[in-house]
């Protein structure tokens, strides 16, 4: 297909030019307006410089995430449930506000603009939390180490330090949806190439995520924990402006997609739409009203399917709406196409699914919390080296690493010859994943089991201790790594192909918002869990000292009540049906049984 362009002095060379150079078969736009040139648009150019914003800006993220829970114990003089509670609450408004920014790109700004004023206030947040850092918390001078804590703060020095964690959550929180779709928007769907490099980007966007958090895992992590919290809080900082250079660089490269308007009002319209219909009796064989063209900008249509038929009344023309039509005064609220009611049906069914995955990601953020603080009251001695225990989530992005690779180079293809089909789908690998989470909890609950069998009675810090290794946590966090890989590469894979065409940055927001109800979730249950199990003669499963508590019990709960939400995940994905897009049903051969394993 050409492109057409409205240049007044081309030149008959340039036209011809032009005439030959293929454009992009999805809609999408250049930096200037114009239909994207595959040749000279999006791509792996494009994505690459995505990814290595994606892992800068997570280096500077996870540099105040990983080590927060330990920032908010030695400096803010907070106790270690509190403190669980806190990172717990905090990293869920990171997530919550993934909807706001997927509101704002699906409907208004765009993603490469919500991408970039989402970054700039994430690069304001992190250089106010290390002047306020500099200026006021690290009192005495050498503070916020194991040994010396803080002293305490006023009102107005805590409340800056609120303030700047919550622009950080804001920034990073609003980003993230939308630079995995923009990612994604790089690679057309119409090319059998491009669709399938599309298809790899989701595993190479989350390894970059976990490349990136490395070395904050490792490098920043030992300064944050011996101390020097300063330092590592600017050198987040230089990362995060450093990603948002690099972002900016490739504005001329990247393809666009126009915003398509807010969508609760098309949502309402089928609402309102099928309630006024309510007595009529849509027959299976009855046609239904799609109008017979449709823009590029509104996106694919979207296939009629069975399900929820009291929203098929919406799209039902009636003798009145007829009337209306040959009036030209048929109105959205009255008469709905097909695809708008499709659309309303594609995010109910996601739902349930979604819903599902929230429990997983209660397990996923005692990863930033609990592991922590379970390694803090192990031995982290190598001779006379200390292991801070935040950087035991190294292992956790080996894993994500080694899985990514064993996915992609030998179990994906095996599962593909093996069962004639295109590999695994997305709802089975998150099957796949909520199994390995429930290993995970199962393999921490073991060591703490034996990590209390080997306590030291006479802690110095009051805050509990063990001869156990700290490395008998690696199993926990390896298996929490894989479960990643088949968990939210699925879940960004899922989302993003089965929401409408005007909704994918909503569709990436879902898995960013199961994560934010996921940590809330986990501080209500610790909450509970101590409020139940404290009594006169023990205080509770997790207490300061962690010693003289159960952790292990709190572990095996987690397992339980995930093993419970994998059998219902089960039945949801049994019940699920793909969504179907006009034209490219051929793509979707592979999803038609999407049983769970």
């Amino acid at each position: 297909m050409g492109c057409l362009y409205f240049l007044r002095k081309d030149t008959m060379e340039e036209k011809v030019n032009k005439e030959h150079q293929v454009c992009t078969s999805d809609g999408a736009i250049d930096s200037q307006g114009h239909p994207a040139v595959r040749e000279k648009t999006g791509d792996w150019v494009a994505a690459i410089l995505i990814l290595v914003n994606q892992g800068l800006a997570t280096l500077a993220f996870f540099g105040i995430g990983v080590n927060l829970v330990l920032f908010l114990t030695r400096v803010m003089g907070q106790d270690n449930a509190e403190a669980a509670n806190s990172v717990s609450k905090w990293t869920g408004t990171v997530y919550l506000f993934s909807l706001l920014g997927a509101f704002l790109s699906d409907s208004y700004w765009g993603r490469y603009m919500t991408c970039a004023i989402f970054q700039v206030i994430f690069v304001i947040g992190l250089v106010s939390l290390s002047l306020s850092s500099y200026i006021f918390l690290l009192k005495p001078s050498g503070c916020g180490n194991k040994e010396l804590p803080c002293g305490s703060h006023s009102s107005y020095q805590t409340i800056l330090f609120y303030v700047s964690i919550y622009l950080i959550a804001l920034g990073n929180g609003g980003y993230q949806p939308n630079i995995a779709t923009f990612g994604a928007d790089q690679f057309d769907e119409g090319d059998t190439r491009e669709q399938h490099s599309k298809i790899v980007f989701f595993s190479y966007f989350y390894l970059a995520l976990n490349i990136g958090s490395l070395f904050s895992n490792t490098i920043l992590n030992y300064f944050e924990d011996d101390g020097l919290w300063t330092l590592g809080f600017w050198a987040s900082a230089g990362s995060a402006a450093l990603a948002l250079v690099l972002f900016l660089c490739g504005t001329r490269r990247y393809r666009y997609f126009k915003p398509n308007g807010n969508p609760l009002p098309r949502f309402c319209q089928v609402f309102v739409a099928a309630t006024r219909k309510w007595k009529v009796k849509v027959l299976q064989d009855d046609k239904l009203y799609e109008v017979d063209e449709f823009s590029t900008d509104e996106g694919r249509k979207m296939l009629h399917t069975e399900g929820f038929r009291f929203l098929d009344k919406a799209a039902f023309i009636t003798s009145k709406n007829f009337k209306q039509m040959e009036e030209s005064k048929c109105s959205p609220w009255y008469l709905s196409t097909v695809t708008q009611v499709e659309e309303v049906k594609c995010i109910l069914r996601l739902l349930p699914i979604w819903l599902c995955t929230i429990l997983y990601s209660v397990v996923f953020a005692q990863m930033a919390s609990l592991f922590v603080e379970q390694g803090d009251a192990m031995d982290t001695r190598i001779s006379s080296f200390h292991i801070p225990p935040a950087s035991m989530s190294t292992f956790d992005i080996l894993s994500v690493a080694i899985v990514i690779f064993i996915y992609r180079r030998v179990l994906d293809p095996l599962v593909a010859r093996t069962m004639k089909s295109k590999g695994l789908t997305e709802l089975q690998r998150m099957g796949i994943g909520l199994v390995l989470a429930i290993m995970a909890m199962v393999s921490a609950g073991l060591v703490e089991h034996f990590r209390l069998k080997n306590a030291i009675e006479d802690c110095n810090e009051c805050k509990g201790s063990s001869s156990l290794s700290i490395f008998w946590q690696v199993p926990q966090y390896v298996f929490v790594g894989a479960s990643e890989v088949f968990m939210y590469v699925g879940q960004l894979e899922f989302f993003n192909a089965q929401t409408p065409d005007g909704l994918k940055s909503f569709g990436s927001a879902l898995c960013m918002t199961s994560i934010s109800l996921g940590n809330y979730v986990s501080s209500l249950l610790v909450a509970i869990v101590m409020k139940i199990s404290a009594t006169d003669e023990m205080p509770g499963w997790i207490p300061g000292n962690l010693n003289k508590g159960h952790l292990d019990m709190f572990y095996f709960l987690l397992a339980a009540l995930t093993a419970a939400d994998l059998v219902i995940y089960v039945l949801m994905a049994r019940w699920y049906k793909y969504v179907k897009f006009q034209g490219n049903n051929e793509n979707d051969t592979n999803k038609e049984d999407p049983e769970v394993v």
